[in-house]
């Protein structure tokens, strides 16, 4: 099979095209054909040194897939061949997306929102997925409280119409890029972080502070975040936080530190949302996966309004 390749740890030039054995479906996996993938940032951190994911080059990264059953293992239960799914594939150990074909547990494969074309599923798994449990598993966000969102990017411009699906009022810290998208896909308040401070604004614009804070840009911006948050107030982040948290403890926070667990779960939350109109794409690009080094070069930039999707299928 095709697939792009990383021929060892390193920047962008380390992708090649090669011809890659086919892999064979396990008793409990589907062997799928990729139709579309995209480019996260794990993907990138993976590709420089990803070591700590178990995986040594050459080998096949990619962390999306929207694509079609093409064989199924002799234990399947859920899927038939033909059948239109979309997933996030384990990371630790495992083949990635950036080839023909890709194998996965059915427990952690969805079927695929039969509104969505493959580029637009392929957008989701992995950044939605995480927003959805960041603010609806972890974040335990209800109708009424306020959700402050920390970048409306690939997870965050999710976990904005998350929130905002949820009931709460959304205040996003966003870009200037994606200001008027950020608005667009439900937040109240956007607030462009290199002309404003989200402190105060949140002081000066609204009367309580926030009940939850959703992290996906780290350093200190979670512990930032307290001089604004509520007493028991909840704080996610995906990301290390840093800083010192001072008397932060005296306010009874909680603190969800989110890595997200390949699941079925999230991904029928994701397809129920997306089929009843409460839930759309956000995507920047889509370019084919023969050209994955300047998609890396491209998240790992500035200026992006959405996923880098990447069309597998139509590559070759």
């Amino acid at each position: 099979m095709d697939a792009m390749v990383i021929t060892e740890f390193g920047e962008t030039d380390v992708f090649e095209r090669r011809d890659m054995d086919r892999p064979e479906p396990g008793p409990t996996e589907l062997l799928v054909r990729v139709h579309a993938s995209s480019v996260n940032p794990v993907d990138c951190k993976i590709r420089q040194a990803g070591s700590w994911a178990g995986i040594a080059p050459p080998t096949i990264i990619g962390y999306d897939v929207s694509g079609v059953v093409e064989d199924i293992g002799g234990a399947v239960a859920d899927f038939e061949v033909g059948d239109e799914v979309f997933y996030t594939p384990e990371i630790f150990g495992e083949q990635g997306s950036y080839a023909e074909f890709q194998t996965a547990d059915e427990s952690i494969v969805a079927p695929k929102p039969e509104s969505l074309s493959h580029e637009e599923a392929a957008a989701l798994p992995l950044a939605a997925a995480t927003a959805w449990e960041a603010i609806v598993a972890r974040g335990d966000v209800t109708a009424g409280e306020t959700a402050l969102i920390h970048g409306a990017g690939g997870v965050g411009a999710h976990a904005v119409q998350i929130a905002d699906e949820s009931g709460a009022t959304v205040v996003a810290v966003t870009s200037p890029e994606t200001v008027d998208q950020t608005d667009e896909l439900g937040a109240v308040r956007a607030i462009d972080y290199e002309s404003e401070d989200f402190t105060d604004v949140i002081d000066s614009e609204f009367d309580e502070g926030v009940d939850l804070v959703f992290d996906t840009v780290g350093g200190e911006t979670l512990v930032d975040s307290t001089a604004v948050t509520n007493p028991h107030g909840r704080l996610v982040t995906i990301l290390e936080p840093e800083g010192e948290w001072g008397s932060a403890y005296q306010q009874n926070y909680t603190l969800e530190m989110c890595f997200l667990e390949r699941d079925r779960r999230p991904l029928d939350a994701l397809r129920r949302l997306v089929e009843a109109g409460r839930l759309e794409s956000v995507i920047d690009s889509v370019l084919p996966v023969t050209e994955v080094a300047q998609a890396h070069e491209m998240v790992e930039g500035s200026g992006l309004t959405g996923k880098v999707v990447l069309d597998v299928d139509g590559a070759w």
